[in-house]
């Protein structure tokens, strides 16, 4: 069972619940812990971006993670020594739906967790962000914030890599292919005219292509790429997470792992292609899952999928989603894209 302790909440009196109070954080004065209880916080702010600067911390030990909104990592777990207290500042998304574009509106506002062995939150302060970089994620299931245990998608543990001053905002929604991307107008039609100058947005649609020929896979990809310039943003072309599928001999060098398609289509190759064709930065994430569940082997790499729990050799388990999500911090960062300072290292 996990402690809370909140010893320096002693004077502030907190409700039962989680109450609504106005968006003062809107208007530039920040909310505070008078919105928190020991479970976690709700402001009621419209939605928008958001700093959010935490004290940790009490009278003993602790350590203390905070997740928000749809399950989304923002805190990796922070220790801090008996007495002491640490601060930490990070940069959130508020939307409405608050997970899956098709999904369910969720709840209005920001909605933080407390989590980690130990919890101890001294103060916290939620502000609306002035100068925010934004990175937009477009993708499947394999990305998108899952609603529920045990799924995660990796760009639902991306937050976690990030400080203050970069926010992500996860356009990615299960079943998607770059066919019904395009089409459906909750996702693509949605997320271009969010686009603003030097964002960043990362693309990965591959899993659900399973019917898509070549051509019309490679133009929807130049669409995607062209859409995202036409607003001033930056594309960036993301190669699928492998499938957990090996070969007798330990290795993943077979179509199914590797996201070749019914037609042939070797979708990793193509959006290689695209990427240099384009002059658009890559993140090969499958060549980087592809070495590292190798090296984990049959046994090892079952954590990082949900082999365990669903017989699921697709989708990442919380751990694995955070594994794959330090992959892509780290080559964000490896290609100057994020600099390194806007990153947590671990």
């Amino acid at each position: 069972m996990r402690r809370f302790n909140l010893a320096v909440l002693a004077a502030v009196t907190l409700s039962a619940g989680l109450t609504a109070v106005p968006a003062q954080a809107h208007s530039g004065r920040p909310l505070g812990i008078e919105n928190c209880t020991t479970a976690g916080c709700h402001f009621d702010v419209p939605p928008g971006t958001y700093d959010v600067k935490v004290l940790l911390g009490g009278d003993t030990a602790s350590s203390t993670a905070i997740s928000g909104e749809t399950r989304r990592s923002l805190l990796p777990e922070t220790v801090a020594e008996a007495g002491r207290r640490v601060a930490r500042s990070f940069t959130v998304n508020v939307r409405t739906p608050e997970g899956e574009p098709t999904g369910p509106d969720g709840t209005p506002g920001l909605d933080l967790v407390l989590g980690g062995s130990a919890p101890a939150l001294a103060d916290i302060k939620v502000t609306r962000a002035r100068h925010a970089r934004q990175i937009l994620l477009v993708g499947d299931s394999t990305v998108c914030d899952q609603p529920g245990d045990p799924y995660s998608g990796w760009g639902q543990q991306l937050p976690q890599y990030l400080r203050k001053g970069v926010s992500v905002a996860n356009y990615a929604d299960s079943g998607e292919s770059t066919v019904t991307y395009l089409s459906e107008p909750r996702l693509w039609a949605t997320v271009q005219p969010l686009i603003r100058p030097g964002d960043l947005v990362l693309v990965q649609l591959a899993h659900n292509d399973k019917t898509t020929d070549e051509a019309t896979y490679r133009a929807n990809l130049e669409t995607l790429v062209a859409g995202v310039r036409e607003k001033g943003g930056n594309p960036v072309l993301v190669t699928p997470i492998v499938r957990r599928w090996f070969n007798s001999d330990g290795t993943l060098n077979n179509g199914t792992a590797l996201l070749v398609n019914s037609l042939g289509v070797d979708h990793p190759a193509v959006i290689r292609s695209v990427a240099a064709a384009e002059d658009v930065p890559l993140v090969d994430l499958t060549a980087k899952t592809k070495s590292l569940v190798e090296s984990l082997g049959v046994e090892g790499s079952k954590a990082i999928y949900l082999y365990n729990e669903k017989r699921d050799n697709t989708h990442t388990s919380v751990h694995g989603a955070t594994v794959y999500a330090g992959l892509v911090r780290d080559e964000l960062v490896a290609q100057g894209l994020v600099p390194e300072g806007a990153v947590r290292v671990g």
